[in-house]
């Protein structure tokens, strides 16, 4: 029988919206299922994550988009699943009474193509013993939630809403195809969003060249990955100049694949890193990125990763040319 694991360095133990993970890692909504069958992998060790966000649930099931629904790109992937689930019944009745809630924070990704629907989701899983409450209003695979991710007051509306019904912290997951995400962020805040997830995947394209057709059944998809990385870095900085005044955490991800990828997202403003993508070929990658956020803060003389989050020193000359 094999020692069990030495226990994580506390530089690495945070506090997110009243919770306390004992790392900043995050497994991602649609990378990790409903969490059953990830738990499962050989050497999981649910007490060396800070949470796992499930897969997205909406009011009804849904089948999600026609296939092709994934293909490979250039430092990354393209996904149009269309947030297949079996709907909030179910995932109430058969998903989450599988998942042991006391050992690992557990986080609902609601998405819904109406307010209402997110109000009635948000509601539905009050009483439950999940932790939080992931906003999904900027899935790139369904028309209605791009819409809603994409427009500021209807953003801070989906918020308000489930703030009315929900005692839970409140993450909203942020879109980066939009014109302005640090607005966004603004508004959210006002209508009451404990915290950020910064980004969802960006929208893309495949053709098939041999048939000159869109490789994927619903045309466009998100892309996630390495590719999507120094566009995740800059929305994160963007978004944390609206949440430091109020110290509102922010999860940061888009093409985290090591620890010091996810040291460059903790220095640009992020409580938290979330992997994503990076877990398809390396199922533990959070154990190697734990190791190496907690050697940097120990060779660097930071006391936590809390400490680290937004240290980023700007060059003044170019603050000052875009002013």
């Amino acid at each position: 029988m094999s020692d069990p694991p030495p226990p994580l360095p506390k530089s690495l133990a945070l506090d997110f919206c009243g919770m306390h993970w004992p790392s900043p890692t995050v497994l991602l909504s649609g990378c990790v299922g409903f969490a059953q069958e990830y738990t499962r992998v050989h050497g999981f060790n649910h007490r060396d994550i800070g949470a796992v966000c499930l897969k997205g649930v909406t009011v009804k099931p849904t089948s999600g988009n026609a296939p092709k629904r994934m293909v490979e790109t250039a430092g990354g992937m393209l996904n149009a699943i269309g947030l297949q689930n079996p709907g909030i019944d179910k995932f109430i009745e058969h998903k989450l009474t599988q998942l042991n809630c006391d050992e690992t924070c557990f986080i609902a990704n609601i998405c819904g193509c109406s307010i209402a629907e997110y109000q009635t989701l948000a509601q539905r899983l009050e009483q439950t013993p999940l932790a939080a409450l992931e906003l999904n209003i900027s899935c790139p695979n369904v028309k209605e939630r791009l819409i809603i991710g994409n427009d500021p007051e209807m953003s801070a509306r989906v918020v308000a809403a489930c703030r009315k019904v929900s005692s839970k912290p409140l993450i909203t997951k942020l879109s980066p195809n939009q014109t302005d995400i640090a607005d966004n962020a603004r508004r959210c805040l006002e209508a009451g969003s404990d915290a950020f997830a910064v980004i969802n995947t960006v929208t893309g394209m495949h053709i098939d060249i041999e048939t000159q057709t869109a490789t994927l059944g619903y045309n466009q998809g998100g892309l996630s990955g390495p590719a999507i990385k120094p566009i995740a870095l800059l929305k994160v900085h963007e978004v944390y100049q609206v949440c430091k005044e109020h110290q509102v955490p922010i999860i940061g991800q888009g093409g985290i694949c090591s620890a010091e990828d996810a040291i460059e997202f903790i220095i640009a403003g992020a409580t938290a890193v979330g992997l994503g993508t990076g877990l398809f070929y390396d199922p533990l990658l959070y154990q190697s990125v734990n190791r190496g956020i907690a050697s940097y803060l120990q060779d660097h003389h930071f006391s936590s990763v809390t400490e680290l989050s937004g240290c980023l020193k700007l060059h003044a000359q170019a603050v000052n040319n875009n002013d």
